[in-house]
């Protein structure tokens, strides 16, 4: 019986050694010993590259998305109705102001007015009559022969046929004005583009469509838009100029620009409710004509020199509200994250408005290594 007791007892003692060596091996772990306290000790400081911010001046300029608009640009429209007899210009020419463009038949305005003025002659012919009687009536009133009544009849007959005289010289200056209309001029000086009607098309006063299109290309207006934040803030900083230079750039990539610079003329005073833009809009010389209406271009627009500071853009992290920070780095050699304000790009770097200021120390490279409050090793950032 003895030696059967010790053979079941065997894989009890062997449960028992190993539930205390486990117990042992965590008591071990937990209490720890000289080596796992030395190998556990503080993480040495991470080396970063660090720039130290100074003031510099540079010149200031905005990169806009645009559109040429004309200066002035007149829709050719009849102001009566007829035939059109003769086309008076060259399509794509130069026209002047006043200069003659179509002719509609003006035949019936003609006959028109010599009827206007056969009335007027009618008219005058009865008030001469009427003043003649008037004079007579004004002397026989004197010595009673005529009694008061047919005194004052005479009268308003004469004062109806001075109406009808004004009527007339009215109805006389209508049919000069209709058949002046049958000679359509240009209303402003400018290239006139291609003719909708030719010659024996009925045109009418009221009609939609316009005959021709006149546009002035020289000077020509470049319309642009800001989104309203960058607006504000670009009115804030043109507040104190006056004759702001405006290139206008065909193409970013090749740098290739208008021979001519132009000036920034105004900017909207509402922001569009669709787009939450503000437009604003340069006036460009373009005398050799390059310029047309409709065409997409970029506008850069000179602001001038400013005293700043410059954080490179590498240096700047994007927050979960899209804000800037920056790594600072204290005379203790400390960091620390602060929230920046830029007023835009120059090259590479942000122009800063606030947040930092001349002098301070931020990181360059080594952001994945430390975090606030950590202590650093900082070296010079070479670009």
């Amino acid at each position: 019986m003895k030696k059967k007791d010790i053979v079941l007892s065997k894989p009890i003692l062997i449960f028992a050694l190993i539930i205390v060596a486990a117990a042992a091996s965590a008591w071990y772990y937990m209490s720890g010993s000289p080596a796992t306290d030395a190998q556990m000790g503080q993480r040495p400081p991470a080396g970063v590259t660090v720039l130290t911010l100074k003031s510099e001046i540079i010149t200031r300029e905005e990169v806009l998305p645009g559109r040429i608009a004309a200066l002035r640009q007149a829709e050719i429209r009849p102001q009566v109705d007829g035939i059109i007899t003769t086309r008076l210009f060259e399509e794509g020419s130069f026209v002047t102001q006043g200069q003659p463009l179509y002719q509609i038949d003006d035949t019936p305005y003609n006959a028109a007015l010599n009827s206007r003025k056969a009335d007027l002659k009618s008219a005058e012919a009865d008030l001469k009559a009427k003043t003649a009687r008037e004079a007579r009536f004004q002397e026989l009133i004197k010595t009673n022969a005529v009694s008061g009544q047919a005194y004052d009849d005479v009268i308003a007959e004469l004062d109806q046929a001075e109406a009808s005289v004004a009527i007339a010289k009215a109805a006389v200056e209508v049919a000069e004005v209709d058949l002046g209309y049958t000679r359509v001029y240009a209303p402003i000086a400018g290239r006139i583009g291609k003719s909708s009607v030719t010659e024996g098309a009925l045109v009418t006063s009221n009609q939609s469509d316009s005959l021709a299109v006149i546009t002035q290309l020289d000077p020509v207006f470049v319309d642009v838009s800001q989104p309203g934040v960058d607006a504000m803030r670009l009115r804030t900083e043109l507040s104190t100029r006056d004759n702001i230079p405006v290139t206008v750039i065909f193409d970013r990539d090749a740098n290739i620009t208008h021979p001519e610079v132009g000036t920034l003329k105004f900017s909207d005073v509402v922001v569009d409710e669709t787009t939450g833009s503000v437009g604003l809009r340069a006036l460009i010389p373009n005398p050799q004509q390059t310029l047309l209406p409709g065409l997409f271009v970029h506008a850069r627009i000179d602001l001038g020199e400013q005293d700043t500071v410059l954080v490179p853009q590498r240096a700047a992290i994007r927050n979960a509200s899209g804000g800037l920070t920056v790594w600072t780095v204290d005379e203790n050699n400390t960091v620390n994250m602060r929230p920046i304000t830029v007023s835009g790009p120059y090259n590479d770097q942000w122009v800063v408005s606030s947040g930092v200021e001349v002098g301070e120390v931020i990181v360059m490279e080594g952001f994945q290594k430390i975090g606030p409050g950590a202590t650093v090793v900082p070296s010079a950032w070479t670009p």
